[in-house]
């Protein structure tokens, strides 16, 4: 089936206008579910300030009376305006949106993995991936690893890059810079050299790339994750919130359940617009900032299940403990709502 010609030439007029402009409009959506929790929240408060009042006596009875009442008027604001995007905003935006089928063509792809101190499971992942027949190339980009993660790789058949800026955001930015500059290649595919990803989920992940610029892997389906993960329940479920704030903010572009993985195909000519616009600095909320701010551009993005696996070595990223887990995911929720600004710092 061949691609609407319309879409073609908008795409080859965009491919010509350089870095994409990050839009920004009204969310509706967004703020209506933030005042919604808003006054739950305040509603819960509340409702515990008010059984300590009775056991240990209170002069802010009257104001915990009141408090409490007023409580449902940011639930009430908030449910109007996610009434109005949900039932006037977003169906005039999906009006005549058609399914979209474009098909690569070439469907050989650079590999690009992100390495650092993972000299145990590199080599696996290297010849992992050289194994499928899609891949023409795999690249590894080591973050300034200590060990023998170089030599490792390149003894598997990689080729290696090594980054020396120190930051996950900064490593991936690179990775997904040097996949993007082949020519012999239209694609390029991201993941990590851990062995939590596997190289026979490719074939899905073009299976969806037809209907989309980028196809990003969720891991939050239950039945494709093994038992022993780095990625606990509070994590499980922590980025499974986080992809519905960010649904709720781009209403209407996408269906998300993880921000949090590496594993994504993307088109080059995408990359070539997107990379610019990006913040390597931010640190290991890079993947939230990579979807928020590719659907500001107007990126079609598609989520596909992949598998999960148990890693091979030691992690060194935000899924360490459930309390670094729960800074990252504050900073994610915090670009996701007002700027990416901010600073993270290194790994």
């Amino acid at each position: 089936m061949a691609p609407d010609a319309s879409i073609l030439s908008s795409q080859q007029s965009q491919e010509a206008e350089g870095p994409y402009t990050v839009r920004s409009r009204w969310r509706p959506l967004l703020h209506g579910v933030l005042l919604i929790l808003l006054g739950f929240s305040l509603y819960l408060t509340t409702v515990v300030l008010a059984g300590f009042s009775r056991l240990i006596g209170s002069p802010f009875r009257e104001l915990l009376r009141a408090t409490l009442w007023y409580s449902g008027l940011p639930v009430f604001v908030g449910l109007c305006l996610c009434a109005v995007e949900l039932f006037l905003l977003l169906p005039r935006s999906r009006h005549n949106r058609r399914v979209l089928f474009e098909d690569p063509g070439d469907r050989r792809l650079t590999v690009v993995l992100t390495a650092y101190n993972d000299e145990q499971s590199i080599a696996l992942a290297v010849r992992d991936f050289k194994a499928h027949p899609s891949v023409r190339r795999v690249i590894v980009i080591d973050n300034n690893s200590r060990d023998g993660t170089s030599a490792a790789a390149l003894s598997a058949g990689a080729e290696v890059i090594v980054e020396r800026q120190p930051g996950y955001g900064r490593c991936v930015h690179r990775a997904l810079l040097e996949g993007s500059r082949f020519t012999d290649t239209e694609l390029t595919l991201l993941c990590e050299g851990d062995m939590t990803f596997r190289a026979y989920d490719i074939d899905k992940f073009l299976a969806y790339l037809p209907h989309a610029d980028i196809v990003n892997g969720t891991r939050i389906v239950e039945q494709l994750r093994e038992r022993e993960t780095q990625l606990t329940t509070f994590m499980y479920y922590g980025n499974f919130f986080v992809g519905k704030l960010l649904e709720a903010k781009h209403a209407g572009l996408g269906t998300f359940t993880d921000v949090g993985t590496t594993y994504k195909l993307c088109r080059n000519r995408v990359l070539h617009r997107l990379l610019p616009v990006l913040e390597p600095s931010v640190n290991l909320e890079f993947n939230a900032h990579f979807l928020d701010t590719a659907l500001a551009c107007g990126v079609r993005i598609v989520e596909c299940p992949i598998t999960f696996h148990q890693r091979v070595g030691v992690s060194k990223g935000g899924n360490t403990s459930d309390v670094r887990a729960l800074k990252v995911g504050l900073r994610m929720i915090i670009g996701i709502l007002f700027s990416w600004k901010h600073r993270s710092g290194a790994k």
